[in-house]
């Protein structure tokens, strides 16, 4: 584990002193994108062609602009975040100790374009209008908190007071609607109602405007948790964002179905009325007709809350497995920060580096990350060579790490610790679990450990691209719906042992 004993640079928040960083700002030679011709066809994870529907689309384009001198334009919103550390001793020392703090250290800049090319950009008009402010944090493990949620018993089930007031900081509303399973079967234990049998657990994460509430939310990050039928293992299974799925016709948002990418259901079931809860019902039959499977409970998270989360914890230590350029966070000459790419149209693909600016790059090594370290670090896509791929395997990383700090006997000798911890993730969070309270979700799974979490990688992690009238697309392979189908029968440890190289490690 890589350590250094580092102050904080000026201008940092006197709070942030208890985490080393991640490593940071790259030699401004661009490094290698790569070379995978699926890759580049999947198109940047920040620009969507539009659902298969004659509905306008709210899609996940950036929304900053870069300004001629490199300067990012939105900065000044969402300030809240950590100021940037001194680098590591063992790393290269090339981010200026005065560096001002990515307080929104979200997205990457897009190239100014007219209004012509914009609407040749994508496939209408809307993909290439770059909604108004909305910081697009949920490229990645937005989720986390959520399977947070459901490990903590192991933290705080000792402790019925903190739990009691941890589940009066979640927001609970119905999510799942057809797609929920019957009413659970439950056994009564310590006063407590458990939930007995296999369980299956829908975790999304939202590009939700809260500046514009009617504009919609794109899901970005989609989850299932399965737990066996002893509460015993869990097995996390990511769904390709670009995964080509029928979605069925949906009344409530006025939808009539069709072929589309998985992570447009979301704001499809959102439009007309449908809202958060319309969304996430659409997406939930989406991946009940991928998968087989039906939810015992489902969530949602704000990503931003996330970042406090960690900071929580004292931070979180991750092994990082190989490098990563960040194409969101990089610093000048003189410390500011600044966007080191810009996504450059029609197709926003290709990540253009931005000279003069030296991006943050995170090394091969187990290191200490802070808050937005770690979660910049798991938003990376665009320039590791297996794209998606590598980032769902570094948002589960993030996801069992998180897990494993909350769960450590340190924490528990902690509660003042624990408890900030529980609130912010409370704050960001939004579950449904089936008419079964909160409490009682967490009493089921207080068994349940981060050793005895699985993560599994969908199409073994590799691209199985398709083009499809002019669009790209995930194709779900055999082998993948042989996963969900041991999801469903509750057999995934025997898929285990005949497919051990689809477990990320």
């Amino acid at each position: 584990m890589t350590t250094a004993n580092d102050a904080a640079p000026a201008g940092a928040d006197p709070d942030d002193t208890g985490s080393t960083p991640a490593t940071t700002g790259a030699a401004d030679a661009d490094p290698a994108p790569a070379a995978d011709k699926a890759k580049a066809a999947a198109a940047a994870d920040d620009v969507d062609t539009a659902p298969a529907t004659d509905e306008p689309d709210h899609t996940d384009h950036p929304d900053g602009v870069t300004a001629a001198d490199g300067t990012d334009t939105t900065a000044g919103e969402d300030t809240d975040q950590p100021a940037a550390s001194t680098t590591d001793a063992t790393v290269d020392a090339d981010q200026p100790e005065d560096a001002d703090q990515p307080e929104d250290a979200d997205q990457p800049a897009v190239a100014t374009m007219g209004a012509a090319d914009a609407e040749a950009a994508t496939d209408t008009a809307e993909d290439a209008v770059p909604p108004r402010r909305r910081r697009r944090w949920l490229r990645v493990l937005t989720v986390t908190a959520v399977v947070l949620v459901v490990l903590a018993g192991a933290a705080v089930g000792a402790a019925a007071l903190l739990v009691r007031r941890y589940d009066h900081s979640v927001h609970q509303e119905p999510l799942l609607g057809a797609a929920a399973v019957p009413a659970p079967t439950t056994k009564q234990e310590d006063g407590r109602a458990l939930i007995e049998g296999p369980l299956n657990i829908l975790l999304v994460g939202i590009d939700e405007q809260d500046d514009d509430p009617g504009a919609g939310a794109r899901s970005d990050s989609i989850i299932i948790l399965h737990v066996n039928a002893d509460h015993s293992k869990a097995y996390l299974l990511s769904i390709p964002r670009d995964t080509r799925v029928q979605l069925p016709a949906y009344p409530k948002s006025r939808y009539s179905g069709g072929m589309d990418k998985i992570n447009a259901a979301f704001s499809v079931g959102w439009r007309n009325g449908g809202g958060r809860g319309g969304g996430f019902e659409l997406l939930s039959l989406a991946v009940q007709k991928l998968t087989g499977l039906s939810f015992n409970a489902g969530g949602i998270v704000n990503f931003q809350g996330l970042t406090a989360v960690v900071d929580a914890l004292g931070g979180v230590d991750m092994c990082v497995d190989e490098e990563v350029t960040s194409i969101h966070v990089g610093w000048d000459a003189q410390g500011n920060r600044k966007v080191p790419y810009i996504l450059m149209a029609p197709d926003f693909a290709h990540a253009e580096k931005q000279p003069g600016v030296r991006a943050q790059v995170y090394h091969v090594g187990c290191q200490h990350f802070n808050g937005w370290q770690a979660l910049d670090y798991v938003r990376q896509r665009e320039l590791i060579p297996d794209g998606d791929y590598g980032r769902q395997r570094h948002q589960q990383q993030l996801l069992s790490a998180l897990a494993g700090k909350l769960t450590a006997s340190g924490m528990l000798s902690d509660p003042l610790g624990t408890d900030r911890a529980l609130r912010a993730l409370g704050n960001s969070v939004t579950f449904d679990g089936n008419n079964v309270s909160l409490l009682d979700w967490i009493f089921t799974l207080k068994g349940l450990r981060p050793a005895n979490l699985t993560m599994l990688k969908t199409n073994g992690g590799k691209f199985t691209t398709e083009v499809i009238g002019g669009r790209s697309y995930e194709a779900t392979s055999a082998t993948s719906l042989e996963m969900y189908a041991a999801a469903k029968n509750d057999t995934l440890d025997a898929f285990v042992a005949a497919h051990p190289d689809w477990v990320s490690t």
